[in-house]
C-alpha cells in the first residue's frame, strides 16, 4: 500500500470556538465524508492557555497559583473543562458523527502553549495529518506574536498539514498543484491522485509548472530546453492520475515562465481554487526567512484557500 493509501487514516483537528474552527470542523467532517469507504479516526483537540483561565478567574494569576497550590490549580482547571470546553467540543463532535457518518471521533483537552501542545499530541498520537484553521495575519504581526500554525507547520516535518483557508464552501472543486520535478513536489501529486478517487465534487485538478525565469538562460546553456523539461514534469504528474484510473477529463496542465512564487499566487487568485496541494523540503522558519519559500508565500498572501502540505 502506497504512503496517501494511509494519510488520513488519523487525523488531528485543534479546535476553539471560533469562526475559524466551525469552518475547519465543517470542511473536516465534509472531506472525511467523502472518504467514507476509509477507516478514519478523528481527534478533537482544545488547549485551554494559563491565560484564558486567567481571564475567567480574573484578578488572579493561574500561573502563580498552579506554583502555590497545584491540587487546587487541577480542581479549577477539571471545573473549567467540564464547564466550558467539553460542551462545545461535544457539539463539535455530535455534528461529525450525526452529519457526517463519522463513528470514530474522541476529544482531547490540554493545557499549555497551543502550538507546542498541538505539536505534542501529534507526536503521541501519532497522527498521519494535521488539520487547522488559520487566520489572516499581516507579515508584520506574525514577527511580533506568532502564528500557531506557522509553529506546527515548522514543528511536524514528518506529518501532513492541512491550514483551512476561509473560504464558506466546505467543498473542494477546483485543486492546483504546482510541480517542479523534484520528489517532494511529486509527493504532492500522489497525494491528488488519492483525493481525486474519492472527492464528489472534484471538477478540475491543475498542474501547473512554473519555469524560474531566472534559471532559464542558465538552464539553456547547460544544453537543457526549459520548455520542454517542463512539458516532461507536467506529462510524469498527468501520468500519475491517468495510471490510477483518474479521469483525463479531470487533469489540466499549465505551463509559465516567471518568478515562482509570484506566478503560483496569481494564479490561486485568478482562478480561486478551493486546495492547494504543495510538496515541502524539510527546512526551518529561519531558512525560508532568509532564502523564501513558495509555501510560505501561498500561505501569506492566499487566505481563503485551504493549503496542504505534504511532507511524508
Amino acid at each position: 500500500m502506497r504512503y496517501y493509501e494511509n494519510c488520513f487514516k488519523k487525523i488531528l483537528l485543534p479546535v476553539d470556538k471560533t469562526k475559524n474552527s466551525k469552518k475547519a470542523v465543517k470542511f473536516v467532517g465534509s472531506l472525511i465524508n467523502s472518504l467514507y469507504e476509509r477507516d478514519i479516526e478523528l481527534i478533537l483537540l482544545n488547549i485551554v492557555t494559563f491565560d484564558e483561565i486567567t481571564e475567567k478567574l480574573k484578578n488572579i494569576d493561574f500561573r502563580a497559583m498552579m506554583l502555590q497550590d497545584r491540587e487546587f490549580a487541577d480542581k479549577i482547571i477539571q471545573e473549567y473543562t467540564k464547564n466550558f470546553i467539553i460542551p462545545f467540543l461535544d457539539r463539535y463532535k455530535t455534528e461529525i458523527t450525526d452529519k457526517f457518518s463519522l463513528s470514530n471521533v474522541r476529544n482531547i483537552v490540554e493545557i499549555g502553549d497551543p502550538g507546542n501542545k498541538i505539536i505534542e499530541i501529534a507526536e503521541k498520537e501519532n497522527v498521519n495529518t494535521v488539520m487547522m484553521a488559520r487566520r489572516a495575519m499581516t507579515k508584520f504581526r506574525k514577527i511580533i506574536f506568532g502564528s500557531v500554525s506557522e509553529k506546527v507547520l515548522y514543528g511536524l516535518l514528518n506529518k501532513n498539514i492541512y491550514l483551512i483557508g476561509q473560504k464558506e464552501d466546505s467543498l473542494i472543486y477546483r485543486i492546483l498543484i504546482p510541480v517542479d520535478g523534484s520528489e517532494y513536489s511529486m509527493k504532492a501529486v500522489e497525494h491528488g491522485v488519492f483525493l481525486a478517487k474519492y472527492l464528489k465534487a472534484l471538477e478540475k485538478i491543475v498542474i501547473l509548472r512554473v519555469i524560474n525565469v531566472s534559471h532559464y538562460l542558465e538552464r539553456t546553456k547547460q544544453g537543457i530546453d526549459p520548455e520542454t523539461e517542463a512539458e516532461e514534469i507536467l506529462m510524469d504528474a498527468k501520468r500519475r492520475f491517468i495510471n490510477t484510473g483518474v479521469s483525463l477529463d479531470l487533469i489540466e496542465t499549465k505551463s509559465k515562465v516567471g518568478f515562482p512564487k509570484e506566478e503560483i499566487i496569481r494564479e490561486i487568485q485568478e482562478f480561486g481554487y478551493d486546495l492547494v496541494i504543495m510538496g515541502r523540503k524539510g527546512r526551518s522558519a529561519i531558512k525560508d526567512l532568509v532564502f523564501g519559500s513558495v509555501s510560505a508565500a501561498v500561505l501569506n498572501h492566499c487566505f481563503e484557500q485551504t493549503v496542504a502540505i505534504i511532507n511524508q
